[in-house]
């Protein structure tokens, strides 16, 4: 996949029922149109009372884009129910202007929203590692913002962007911590352990095992992700069990590879949980 300085990166989806784009430099309203129009809903879908406070998501973006938020990703869920994919789930990835990048990684504001109440305004943040293309969702549940759709919705919005601004501070500081913890092979081996039940949920006795190993997440991709500290590790297995790709084996032992992780919502609960565990780790061994 071929990308330039002024050209998105783009994928058809990344997952089965999910489109997304991702650019270098901020996305054009037309770029995002296409990849994610419920962006632009002209409405609220019919199953929303009178209750329901429409505004639509691009608004709000408008309204962020003036307080120096930009989006240089938005994602959009599809729908099998016909005239409902315009007011599906969306996701869409800012940087804010004020925040001076020296790192391998960018900062980024996550915004979640639907028109058709599966989901209110949400507010995570978010990491994105330029080597591979790669966004992390990180932070525990302090840092989840969800606003319903009642009242002043854009300035909440954008309250809750900047509140979520304050918070890099402190995931620079734990991105730090693992980047400084070495991790013996067998340490990396149960943090892939514990992300492969993350992943594919405990396996009992008699039922098949995953259909990759642990030993197939920790697998680096490029020359850069080479390492032994806790964050090269979170890194590749992040990237493996989201992205999938590996050689695998079914439940009746058919050659397979590992499905990438279909929907917005399950993409940002694993994040999430693998951001905890690599946490959690890091305090363990500090």
């Amino acid at each position: 996949m071929i990308s330039t300085a002024h050209s998105p990166r783009l994928a058809a989806r990344f997952g089965q029922n999910t489109f997304v784009i991702r650019s270098e430099i901020p996305l054009a309203e037309d770029q995002m149109r296409r990849a994610a129009p419920s962006i632009f809903a002209e409405g609220k879908h019919g199953s929303r009372s009178e209750r329901y406070t429409y505004i639509p998501t691009i608004d709000v973006l408008r309204g962020l884009r003036q307080e120096g938020f930009e989006p240089f990703m938005v994602a959009q869920s599809k729908s099998r129910i016909e005239g409902k994919t315009e007011f599906t789930k969306h996701m869409i990835r800012m940087r804010h202007a004020g925040q001076v990048n020296t790192r391998p990684e960018a900062n980024e504001i996550i915004l979640i929203n639907s028109h058709d109440g599966a989901s209110s305004y949400q507010m995570l943040s978010g990491l994105f590692r330029f080597v591979c293309c790669n966004g992390l969702v990180v932070g525990d549940i302090t840092n989840d913002i969800r606003i319903p759709h009642k009242g002043n919705i854009q300035d909440e919005v954008i309250e809750g962007a900047f509140r979520v601004l304050e918070d890099f501070e402190v995931v620079d500081a734990s991105t730090d911590g693992m980047k400084a913890l070495p991790l013996q092979r067998e340490e990396q081996q149960a943090f892939a352990t514990a992300a492969l039940a993350l992943r594919y949920g405990e396996r009992g006795e008699g039922e098949p095992p995953a259909p990759v190993t642990a030993d197939q997440l920790i697998e680096a991709r490029r020359p850069e992700d080479f390492g032994n500290s806790l964050w090269t590790t979170f890194q590749r297995v992040q990237e493996n069990a989201l992205r999938g790709g590996q050689p695998g084996r079914g439940a009746k032992g058919r050659r397979l590879h590992s499905r990438p992780v279909a929907s917005i919502d399950r993409s940002v609960s694993l994040n999430r949980a693998l951001w905890v565990l690599a946490e959690e780790m890091r305090k363990l061994k500090a």
